[in-house]
């Protein structure tokens, strides 16, 4: 093995992989097993998905692992960007292995190009999934087409005729050996490597009815259905081989319509976009349209209406309503104008805008999402951690058990025919496929449908957080309120009218940036009063600030700035923070600025409560704001607690936890980070930083409080969903089998009760793809 060059040996790499060649959770779990072998690396292998995440330290490269992957009898493509060095490694060692005559596909050279980073990470997995659809369904016809008249010939009482098991030979032999090789081929290469999977209960069961047959055949012992010669069973191998394509097919296609999501989130983003140029020429300002990829940090470009924002920026001109639907979830289109930001795959409504580029490519907010959202879908929950433990030592036990049932019926009956027959039954019935299905199917479906309505779930081990927790701590600004400072009140002292006490504040305050002062401004812009030019602004931090206004220095700030302050203005009447205004050393007016309460908090607080979650509110304000937020949401006094600080934030998640709480923390900013990492289970509002983000086990693009109760119940339903497919995929198992070794299914029930069980558990997935929120 060679080391990368410039690489410390304990960096972390990571490299995603597309796979090729798994049939069923024994191919998955054999590869993780042979990759957890090699020194350093953490491999987490995902059957729907067709991929492998692997995770390693040390001198390894890409191509070492794909090498490992391929000599396991799989092939493996890298995914995404590599290091060139480990990319180049990676081809070369494709190359070996496939002159070597391992099956594989040449592994892919990154391209440099960012912006298509995330279509790299999906295209080549899609492309194997198509392909391999078309090739089962060509099989599946063919052998649909000539097993029909094999079981005619078998079946129908009358049309035995001498030749008749010479005809059947003839039209099972491409059944077998053609629509059927993909088992074959898979079985021989796994038996290279000393492993056996569904693949090799398929083969040994076909080729053990197909081989007695034509051994029968060609000495000439075979009699009919009236006949007294030794039975034929090409009908078995026959109808077991379509059955099982058929399954495959279906199977597939099923499984592709798991992944619409994730290229739903690719289809978001605009193909091409109109980039601002200067002629060199003219050297005037000129539109010209190029591929998305092509746009840099930087760059500005035109968005008009009903058009795709191309990438994340800034507007610099324009104003318009931007919907965000299609990438958050948020059902209201927002208003933006210069300075406001918006992200990339969101449409813009009325007006023309023009953007100024800063994030592109794999950067992008939408590339962001989709990258999260395959991570989520490649892991593993906890339970499917047991059931591919079961699947990796479960066909070993099935071939033991066929051979076992094999020996006892020919021993008992003396019937070897009888026996065969048997055997073929619990060898067909008992493949593996459903467990291996069960849970990545649920995981891709439930995932999608989050990522589209604004909810992102981090990985599979979240959804069995969700359904443990009994206590949701919501950090309040931000969260249950909107962030925002908003005017509340104006009280005047004497015969001041409040218009003329909000104008004379706003013009001062149209000098600071402080949220008390954004406020104030804003309330006069809104009610569009005439706000006079200031002179002379100085800022008092902590305090205040003060500037002229027609030759008169007025003063917006704390109380302790004024001489006197009136009675009738001493006192805020309404909850939030006060400043007042006033010259020649006298208040004349208090302003109360607060941060409003959601209008949807409420209800979201219910349903919290209606699903049995016990909900606290937490945050840094005083008493009288947050008791006051919490009368509004409907939380209890009791479970309030204000004026904490980001380190008492964590504690009181912890202290919960110590009393045998299993906590949820809802959180937004950097000082919730803490929060967020100690709670069970830590989600981030989506209009927070990205620190937030990066903590939190769920986050949500929407920054209404409903969509942390949608996200729970949208984890707790793909949750169930896998229950209910292992508890299929388990009972199967555990009820066919007997009933195969007792003698009472034949190969052909065998078959299509094997096909089904895979169909009925990517089905009943699909069912997550109708999932509403509640209400």
């Amino acid at each position: 093995m060679t080391q990368t060059a410039d690489r410390p040996a304990d960096e972390v790499r990571e490299v995603d992989l597309a796979i090729s060649g798994m049939t069923c959770a024994s191919c998955s779990a054999r590869i993780e097993k042979k990759l957890g072998r090699l020194d350093g690396v953490d491999a987490v292998v995902n059957l729907a998905t067709e991929k492998a995440t692997v995770r390693w330290t040390g001198p390894l490269t890409v191509a070492d692992i794909v090498a490992t992957v391929q000599r396991t009898g799989y092939g493996a493509e890298v995914l995404g960007d590599a290091p060139a060095a480990d990319a180049d490694a990676a081809t070369a060692a494709a190359d070996a292995t496939t002159a070597d005559g391992a099956s594989t596909d040449a592994p892919a050279s990154p391209a440099p190009d960012a912006g298509a980073a995330v279509e790299r990470a999906v295209a080549p997995a899609a492309r194997h999934q198509v392909s391999r659809q078309d090739d089962l369904r060509r099989r599946a016809e063919v052998a649909a087409l000539l097993t029909v008249p094999v079981v005619v010939l078998a079946m129908v009482p009358g049309l035995h005729f001498t030749a008749s098991p010479w005809v059947q030979l003839v039209l099972a032999t491409p059944v077998v050996a053609w629509a059927g090789w993909p088992f074959h081929r898979a079985a021989a290469l796994n038996a290279r490597h000393g492993a056996s999977t569904m693949d090799t209960l398929v083969s040994l069961g076909v080729l053990a009815a197909y081989l007695s047959s034509l051994v029968v055949v060609v000495t000439g012992r075979a009699g009919g259905m009236d006949g007294d010669g030794a039975h034929v069973w090409f009908e078995t191998a026959t109808v077991v081989t379509t059955f099982l394509l058929v399954g495959r097919w279906m199977e597939a296609r099923a499984t592709d319509r798991t992944r619409d999501a994730l290229r739903g989130l690719l289809d978001l983003g605009a193909k091409d976009v109109a980039v601002l140029r200067t002629d060199t020429a003219s050297g005037a300002t000129v539109e010209e349209r190029v591929p998305v990829d092509r746009l840099g940090v930087g760059d500005r470009f035109v968005v008009r209406p009903g058009e795709k924002v191309a990438t994340d920026g800034v507007v610099r001109d324009g104003r318009s309503a931007v919907d965000a639907s299609l990438v958050t979830g948020e059902s209201v289109p927002v208003d933006v104008a210069p300075g406001a930001e918006v992200t990339g795959g969101t449409v813009n409504t009325t007006g023309r805008l023009v953007v100024e580029a800063t994030r592109v490519g794999a950067e992008t907010t939408l590339a962001g999402i989709t990258r999260m959202v395959e991570r989520a879908q490649t892991s593993k929950a906890p339970v499917q951690r047991l059931a591919d433990r079961v699947s990796a030592v479960f066909v070993p036990v099935v071939l033991a058990v066929a051979a076992l049932t094999f020996v006892g019926w020919w021993l008992g009956s003396g019937d070897p025919a009888r026996a065969l027959e048997v055997a073929i039954s619990v060898l067909v019935i008992a493949c593996p496929c459903a467990l291996g299905l069960a849970t990545p199917t649920a995981l891709l479906v439930g995932t999608g449908r989050g990522a589209r309505m604004g909810i992102l779930i981090k990985g599979a081990e979240v959804l069995e957080d969700t359904r443990r927790i009994d206590t949701v701590v919501l950090d309040k600004t931000g969260t249950v309120t909107s962030g925002e400072m908003t005017l509340v009140d104006v009280a005047t002292a004497g015969r001041l009218p409040k218009d003329q006490a909000l104008r004379a504040a706003a013009a001062v305050e149209q000098g600071s940036e402080h949220p008390v002062a954004r406020a104030v401004v804003a309330a006069a812009r809104s009610r569009a009063l005439g706000v006079p030019e200031a002179s002379d602004f100085e800022a008092l931090p902590g305090a205040g600030a003060r500037a002229r206004i027609k030759g008169t220095e007025v003063v917006v700030g704390r109380a302790d700035l004024f001489d006197e302050v009136p009675r009738e203005i001493a006192t805020p009447a309404a909850e939030g923070t006060c400043v007042w205004v006033g010259w020649d050393g006298r208040a004349r007016a208090s302003l109360t600025v607060a941060d409003t309460v959601r209008r949807s908090s409420g209800r979201a607080v219910r349903a919290l409560d209606e699903s049995g979650l016990v909900c606290y509110l937490l945050t840094g304000d005083h008493d009288r704001a947050a008791l006051t937020v919490a009368r509004d949401v409907g939380i209890p006094v009791g479970r309030v607690v204000a004026d904490v600080r980001p380190e008492d934030k964590h504690a009181m998640v912890a202290d919960l936890q110590r009393r045998g709480r299993v906590v949820a923390m809802v959180g937004d900013g950097v000082n919730d980070a803490a929060a967020l990492a100690q709670a069970d289970l830590g989600i981030a509002m989506g209009s927070g930083t990205d620190v937030a983000a990066d903590a939190a086990d769920i986050v949500l693009l929407r920054s209404e409080l409903p969509a942390v109760v949608d996200a729970m119940d949208l984890s707790r339903a793909t949750l169930r969903t896998i229950r209910q497919n292992l508890g299929w995929a388990f009972g199967y198992n555990v009820a066919a089998i007997p009933l195969a070794v007792a003698g009472v299914l034949s190969p052909m029930v065998a078959g299509a009760a094997m096909a089904a069980s895979s169909v009925l558990v990517v089905t009943n997935s699909l069912r997550l793809r109708r999932w509403t929120p509640r209400g």
